[in-house]
Parts: C-alpha cells; structure tokens; sequence
C-alpha cells in the first residue's frame, strides 16, 4: 500500500474528532492541510521541522489561488501542467524554495489551459533581497515613518495594576531609489533630557526593547 493510500485511508476510517494535522504510521510521518474538499498532504520518513511543512503547504494553497483564482479539484486537473511547473520551482529535492507568488509570475506565465510557458527567471531570485525589483527609481530619495503605540493595561477594583505593556510598531513608506543602506536610530529623547536636568549620567542603553520583528 503507498503513502497516498494510507493517507487516504487514516482519513475516511478516522472519527472527525481524531484527525490530526501529523500522525505517525509506522516508519512515515504525515503532515497534512485541508482546503475545501481537498488535502494537501507531505509525507517523510526523518524528524523534520512540522511548521515549515505546514507553512510551505498553506503557500501552495495562496499560489494556486494566485494563479487559477479557485482551488479545486476540477482547476487542478485543468491546470496539471502548470501545477508541475509550479511544484518544480517551489520545492528542489524536498526542501521548499520560492513561494512567493509575484515572483512566480514573473517566469512562470500561462499561456492557455493545459500550457505553461516558462520564461528566463527574474535576478530576484538570486538576490540576497527577493522582494525588491532592480531598477527602482524615484525623483527624491523620502522616507516616512509613523510610530504607532498601544497601551494595555489590566487594572483590579481596588486599582491595583495587574499587568501593563506597551505594543510598538514602526511603519515605513520607502521612496528610495535602487538598493540603497539605510540607517536608523532610536532613541529616548525625553529620558535623555530628564536625566540632564537632575544631572545623571546617560551611560548606557537609555532604551531596552523586548521583542523586535523585523518583516517585509
């Protein structure tokens, strides 16, 4: 019996309540997602990372949508040679590559069902910075940033602080030409001064932070 069948198999003789997105079969460990009627299902043999299994399937799922609108298991056998087009590309020996869909259609077009016409790909690819185009050019170089902060705050009845945070994000508009090394710096201006004025040393960090994400 091969793996598709065993999967096939857990999945219809499984009480709804027992399904699990990884379960072990013997030597194969699975790792599945559902989307509509359809299961999106790896499979391996060794201890792998199960989030990047599951983050990589959720991705075929956004690619596909991206390209044939609907996923379903009518546009998948309608589109099959674009699907292994797509699959080629965004997984090389087992381990995920690129999965994001603007950069796909860059080299990957569809000319008419049942085609897919694959061009050469774009230097994106081999950028250290995939999400950037070459060739980016503004009149003047801006950057506008906001700070944006929120202040959680859970008080008891006798007003007793129980928990207080501060969520902070900083949200950028870039005009800036090409690839350009940019340069921020954050700073305490009114710790700085209050120190000042009582004539304490400003040695040191005059901001701890936490927890920083950085993303695209």
């Amino acid at each position: 019996m091969s793996c598709a069948d065993k999967f096939a198999k857990h999945i219809m003789t499984s009480e709804a309540n027992e399904i699990t997105p990884v379960y072990n079969e013997g030597p194969y460990h699975f790792v599945y997602c559902q989307h509509n009627n359809l299961f999106l299902m790896g499979v391996t043999k060794k201890n792998i990372n199960v989030m990047l299994t599951l983050s990589y399937l959720y991705k075929l799922v956004e690619v596909f949508e991206e390209y044939f609108t609907e996923l379903t298991e009518e546009t998948l056998r309608d589109n099959f040679v674009l699907v292994y087009e797509l699959f080629d590309e965004m997984c090389d020996f087992g381990f995920p590559q690129h999965t994001d869909a603007r950069l796909l259609k860059d080299y990957i077009c569809v000319t008419e069902r049942h085609q897919a016409e694959a061009a050469r790909p774009p230097t994106e690819l081999t950028n250290a910075v995939s999400w950037r185009k070459e060739g980016i050019h503004y009149k003047k170089n801006e950057v506008f940033l906001d700070v944006v902060e929120k202040l959680n705050l859970l008080v008891s009845s006798n007003g007793t602080v129980l928990h207080s945070e501060i969520l902070g994000a900083l949200k950028m508009k870039s005009y800036l030409s090409g690839m350009p090394e940019l340069k921020l710096g954050l700073n305490d201006k009114i710790l700085l001064e209050q120190r000042r004025r009582r004539g304490a040393s400003v040695r040191g960090k005059a901001i701890e932070m936490d927890d920083i994400r950085f993303h695209q």
